[in-house]
Order: C-alpha cells, then structure tokens, then sequence
C-alpha cells in the first residue's frame, strides 16, 4: 500500500499546549479520566525533563527510517515527533543528527515506540527524547510509510497535532479538541493536590480527608492489637 505525507494538519490551540505543558503527565491523565497513557515501556533518555507539543506522526517500516527524514520537513516550532513501526522494532532509528535537524526547526522533542541511539551526545544537546528501546543497530532507507497520520501506540491513537505531554514519568496524548478542558481539569486537580499537600504537611491523614475510615469498615477491614492477632 502506497505512503501518503498529509501537510498542514489541524493542530491544538497554543495557547492550550503551554498550559498543559504546566503539569506532568500524571496529572494530566488523571484529569482526562486516566487515559491517554502511552504505555510504561516508553522511557526519557535523560531525567528531569517536562515537554509539551503538538505531534507530528511517523509510521516507518522496521529498520528503516526513510519516514523520518520525510517528516522532518513537516516539523515546526512547537511540535514533537511520534515515531512508530509497522512491526515490532528496536533498531536505533533515531540519533543525534536527526535531533540537530529538528532542533533547528524548534522542535521540542521525539517519542519513538522503537529504538534510538547516540543517548549521550542527546543528553549532551539537551534535546528532550522517549523510547521503547535504545540500540546502536543501524538502518536502511528503502521503503515508505507515511507522515501525519493516527498511529497508535500502547492501546493509544496519536493523531496530528494532537498534544503531546511527556517527563519522567512517561508519555500522554491528549486529543487536541480535548486540549482546553485538559488544561482547565489540570489546573482545578493541581489546586485540590495543593490544599492536600498543606493538609498533609500539618499531618492530617488521608485516612481522614479522603473519608477512607468508612471504606475500610464497609470492606470489612478490622483493627486488631498485635497481642489478640496470634501471628
């Protein structure tokens, strides 16, 4: 089946991608629901980093990275690369050239649900990355794919410009039609974890706040002095 490159999808507002880059990704799929969460095997090449944008999607065969090259053209300010295989792949598909490329043209980072490599000299850039593996096997540029389509990845669809939020936790991907009631169910859940964080400091139990004595004793869950237990 022929590839397609689609130029000039619809993307989320800006405005709405810098306020859920405000939160990590916690807290943004908790407030959409607990969805969104691209799956645990997606880990940041170097920690400490919270990045948020609108995705340009890449769908490459394995072992094969002629796609990326194509969407770097269709990268600009404000974006993230989501890179995934047809198949299965952990072959470094990705490296430091690749990131000098996109960093030029504002990019804010790359997700890949496959391999990447040269992590030390991406450490060193300071350019922001995910992946599914990091491998130092190279690759070929041979066959097409396509570039900004949905993909999916871990049970998630990424579309483009949907939005893009990713740290050290990991990835999510928040619908871009969804972007402004993310960013607003964000805020209200960081001020409510901000009244428990002062609560908590002063030592009240979340026991307590959260009512949770009661769902203790509707499950039937009993205290016992250690004297009357036996154990």
């Amino acid at each position: 089946m022929p590839g397609v490159i689609v130029t000039n999808p619809p993307k989320a507002d800006p405005e709405d991608v810098e306020a859920l880059a405000g939160h990590g990704t916690a807290t943004v799929g908790e407030a959409m629901g607990r969805t969104g969460f691209l799956g645990t095997h997606l880990r940041p090449v170097h920690q400490g980093v919270r990045v948020a944008g609108t995705a340009v999607t890449v769908l490459c065969w394995p072992g094969d990275n002629l796609m990326i090259h194509a969407a770097v053209e269709q990268c600009g300010a404000g974006d993230i690369l989501v890179v995934t295989t047809t198949s299965p792949c952990a072959d470094g598909l990705f490296g430091e050239l690749f990131a000098t490329a996109l960093a030029r043209r504002g990019v804010r980072g790359v997700v890949l649900n496959t391999g990447i490599r040269d992590t030390a000299e991406l450490r060193a850039m300071g350019f922001p990355a995910w992946s599914a593996a990091v491998s130092p096997q190279g690759t070929v540029k041979a066959t097409g794919g396509s570039v900004n389509i949905p993909i999916a990845i871990g049970g998630q669809v990424i579309r483009p410009g949907d939005v893009i939020v990713a740290d050290d936790d990991g990835v999510v991907v928040v619908p871009r039609e969804r972007a402004r009631a993310a960013a607003e169910a964000s805020e209200a859940r960081e001020r409510k974890e901000a009244g428990a964080r002062a609560a908590f400091l002063e030592g009240q139990l979340g026991l307590d706040r959260y009512g949770l004595r009661e769902t203790l004793e509707r499950l039937g869950v009993t205290y016992r002095p250690y004297e009357e237990d036996g154990s």
